[in-house]
């Protein structure tokens, strides 16, 4: 099985390195396994594409490359440029170092890039992990990703529905905030809405005299819906979501129509 793989956090990333080793768990030839991944970390680019300017492109290794863009746009360049001629089965995106639970979805880089690959028919997973105060002085943060990654990546491979039209469905895959021994499994679950938080600015003002701005994120502990993607991970379980990049509000149509009749 041939594997791209990329993240959002930058192609020196400690989660990358992670998301490497799981990888090479799930492929028997260490040569299936490609890396484009942002030359610059691009969180929070969502699923943004480098339309407007062309993305330079480095080869770092025999199959590792950096690209000055965005994780869908690394996507782009393994698909139809680094692996045009040995086309990916899988591509994985991470892992994020990060919760990509809730509302951070919309934002998230991470999610963009295994996005775009569902738009280009190739199965593909997000995978995360979410930082808390029970994982972040570990010696590695990642050690429940790093742990489980491989064996939930083969159940959902499992799951997928190998042939679909129109927007083909990608999974987003949280890994709870605590060392590996504390995770107490995996719950399928929906994405979840974090009630009365959300990301704002915080003004400063530099040596100069000069004001920016800093974008801020909201409290990732806040409470969400029982059975949703952060509150099953705040409870020590790694959540994994069925996702596709359809927005429509289905549940809103009829009624929206009947307004135009």
């Amino acid at each position: 099985m041939r594997i791209l793989i990329t993240n959002d956090d930058g192609i020196n990333a400690p989660g990358l390195k992670v998301l490497h080793r799981i990888a090479l768990e799930l492929t028997a030839d260490p040569s299936d396994v490609w890396t484009v991944a942002p030359a610059f970390e691009q969180s929070g680019v969502g699923h943004c594409i480098s339309y407007t300017h062309p993305t330079m492109i480095a080869k770092l290794g025999e199959r590792t490359f950096a690209a000055e863009g965005s994780p869908a746009d690394c996507v782009l360049a393994g698909l139809h440029d680094v692996m045009k001629d040995v086309r990916p089965d899988l591509v994985l995106s991470g892992v994020n170092r990060g919760n990509n639970s809730a509302e951070n979805v919309l934002y998230s880089g991470t999610i963009g890039g295994a996005m775009e690959a569902a738009l280009q028919g190739v199965p593909s997973i997000a995978l995360s992990q979410y930082y808390g105060p029970d994982n972040t002085t570990l010696d590695d943060p990642f050690e429940a990703a790093a742990t489980h990654g491989a064996d939930t990546i083969r159940r959902i491979l499992m799951a997928d529905a190998p042939a679909q039209t129109g927007y083909r469905t990608f999974y987003n895959v949280n890994f709870p905030p605590v060392p590996t021994a504390d995770v107490l499994g995996t719950r399928v679950a929906p994405q979840g809405f974090r009630d009365n938080t959300s990301f704002s600015v915080e003004p400063h003002m530099s040596p100069s005299g000069r004001r920016f701005l800093w974008i801020r994120g909201g409290d990732p502990r806040a409470p969400a819906a029982p059975g949703t993607d952060a509150e099953v991970n705040l409870a020590g379980y790694i959540s994994v979501t069925p996702m596709r990049a359809d927005l429509t509000a289905h549940d809103q149509l009829s009624a929206l129509k009947a307004a135009f009749t």
